[in-house]
């Protein structure tokens, strides 16, 4: 069997993971850069029986699917991958496999985001190493207000963060009541006062038909000038067009985000050279207790398939 590892970008694949079990059983190639281009992609991959592929990096289309004729398995890490058509796998009989999650290393992402921007953290550090010294003044946490838009087990937990931080919380989620809210430490308000009221808005939902371009220019345009909005979801949740504008005309204090609707992030993205935006490569998952999980549970879903006999 031929198994191929896409988009390890760190190159830690092989070593998250105990891969001895399939060392006599197939032969692993590890890519390490990722390829957008489908024709090229398919060239790649047609050799393999077994696709091992991180999140959504890169989508595995119906297309795709149907210019690899050896593929038997799709190994893919966490619960779901909205980036992978499963019902054109099934219909050529290839086995979909997903893995173990956590969703910590998200929710302290979120905090690192939220901290980093309200300090200025990337821009100060920068001054430090260019060889100066103080350049802004920093926002306070304490006594400001935060704004969850989703307020399930992510937002909760970001939420009653917040509260240790003496921030006022309000949020607000489909089918939230106010004794959901109450339980996380927060208040459910209407869309438009979580907007208008906030002082970090930080978005804690899933991508669907119902969430894409969720904020749009209308909630944007109520948020006050000194907020800044937090994405750690998912970027078509946000138009980006409205989002652009704000940022670009300062009618909002900046943005940091993890998430893109495009990702990598195209070089010459505005995103990556504004002054008031902080942009992270989608890191939010990205930490060694849950690659270990994902790698490690990738592993024992081809050795339990190898075991039953399924190719």
């Amino acid at each position: 069997m031929r198994i191929a590892i896409l988009d390890d970008y760190q190159s830690v694949a092989l070593t998250m993971a105990d891969w001895s079990p399939l060392k006599e059983r197939a032969e692993i190639a590890v890519f390490t850069d990722h390829v957008t281009d489908e024709a090229v992609l398919a060239e790649r991959l047609a050799p393999f029986d077994i696709l091992c592929v991180m999140r959504e990096r890169t989508p595995l289309r119906r297309h795709l699917i149907e210019q690899l004729p050896n593929l038997k398995l799709i190994a893919s890490t966490g619960p779901v991958n909205a980036a992978l058509d499963v019902a054109a796998a099934e219909e050529r009989g290839i086995a979909i496999m997903h893995t173990g999650y956590s969703s910590t290393p998200t929710i302290e992402m979120t905090w690192a985001l939220i901290l980093a921007s309200q300090r200025h953290l990337v821009r100060e550090v920068s001054s430090v190493r260019s060889g100066g010294w103080q350049r802004m003044v920093g926002g306070d946490l304490h006594g400001r207000t935060l704004g969850l838009l989703g307020l399930g087990n992510i937002g909760g937990a970001v939420a009653r963060i917040g509260g240790a931080f003496g921030m006022r919380v309000i949020g607000r989620s489909k089918n939230l009541t106010p004794e959901k809210a109450a339980a996380v430490g927060a208040v459910a308000v209407p869309k438009e006062q979580l907007f208008a009221d906030a002082d970090v808005v930080s978005i804690h939902m899933l991508l669907s038909r119902r969430t894409r371009g969720l904020v749009d220019a209308g909630a944007i345009g109520l948020m006050r000038r000194n907020a800044w909005l937090i994405n750690t979801s998912r970027g078509a949740i946000v138009d980006e067009a409205a989002l652009l504008d704000a940022l670009v005309q300062r009618r909002i204090a900046g943005l940091a985000v993890d998430v893109f609707d495009e990702e990598p992030l195209p070089a010459d993205h505005p995103f990556r050279t504004m002054d008031n935006v902080l942009a992270t490569p989608h890191l939010g998952y990205v930490s060694e207790g849950l690659y270990r999980t994902f790698y490690g549970d990738t592993v024992r879903n081809i050795v339990d398939w190898l075991d039953r006999g399924d190719p």
